[in-house]
C-alpha cells in the first residue's frame, strides 16, 4: 500500500508496549507514517525508539496534558504532509489490536467514510487488557454520552478511529477548545456528526 497512511499514538509511561506495537504496524503498513505524542515525564521510549533505530516521529510534551490534546497535536502534524489520506488513531497499550488494521483500513475504503470507530458495544466486540473498573467507568461514560448527544453510535470514548482528511481538517479547526482528556473524542463525533459526515462503527 503506498505511503498514504499517518498513525497518532499517544503515550503516557509506554516504554514496555511502544516498540513492538510500532512492529506489528510496520508488519502490515511498512511505509506508514507513524507518530509518537509522549506525555510521560521522562524520555524512556524516545531512548527505546533510538536504540531500535526505528522510523517514526516522536514529539514530547513532558507532562500529562491529555489524550485528546495529544492526538490533535499529532493529526495537526500528520496534516503537513500532503500524502496522507487516512488518518488513524490507537492507544499503545495493546487496547486496540493492531491486527485488526488492514480490515478496517479496508472497510474505511470500501465505504467512503469520514470516521470508522472501533467500537467495544456491537454484538461481536471484545474487550482486551481492561480491569473491571475500566469497564465499569467506560460503560458508564457511554451511557452518559448517549443520553446526552442524542448520536447513534455504542462507543463514544473508544479512541481506535480511522479518519478522512475532510474530517481530520474540521476536527482541527474546531475541537479540542473544551479540554484536552477524554472528552475530546466525543468533541469529535459530535462535530462531524453535525456537519454530515459519515460515520461508521466496526466490531
Amino acid at each position: 500500500m503506498k505511503k498514504n497512511i499517518g498513525i497518532v499514538i499517544p503515550t503516557f509511561n509506554e516504554e514496555n508496549n511502544i516498540i513492538r506495537l510500532i512492529k506489528k504496524i510496520k508488519s502490515k503498513f511498512k511505509n506508514s507514517l507513524i507518530v509518537i505524542v509522549d506525555d510521560s515525564y521522562h524520555k524512556k521510549t524516545l531512548y527505546l525508539i533510538k536504540k531500535k533505530k526505528l522510523r517514526v516521529n516522536y514529539i514530547y510534551r513532558g507532562k500529562k496534558l491529555g489524550r485528546g490534546s495529544a492526538v490533535l497535536v499529532g493529526l495537526k502534524k500528520l496534516l503537513k504532509n500532503k500524502k496522507i489520506k487516512i488518518f488513524v488513531e490507537m492507544d499503545a497499550d495493546f487496547s486496540h489490536n493492531p491486527a485488526e488494521l488492514p480490515r478496517n483500513i479496508n472497510y474505511f475504503y470500501k465505504n467512503s467514510l469520514d470516521l470508522l470507530i472501533g467500537s467495544r458495544y456491537l454484538k461481536k466486540s471484545k474487550i482486551i487488557n481492561w480491569s473491571l473498573s475500566r469497564r465499569i467507568f467506560s460503560l458508564l461514560a457511554n451511557y452518559l454520552a448517549r443520553s446526552l448527544l442524542k448520536i447513534p453510535i455504542s462507543d463514544f470514548t473508544n479512541g481506535y478511529r480511522i479518519y478522512s482528511k475532510k474530517s481530520v481538517k474540521k476536527i482541527i479547526k474546531n475541537c479540542g477548545k473544551i479540554d484536552g482528556g477524554f472528552i475530546v473524542l466525543s468533541e469529535i463525533l459530535v462535530e462531524l456528526y453535525i456537519n454530515n459526515l459519515k460515520i461508521r462503527e466496526i466490531e
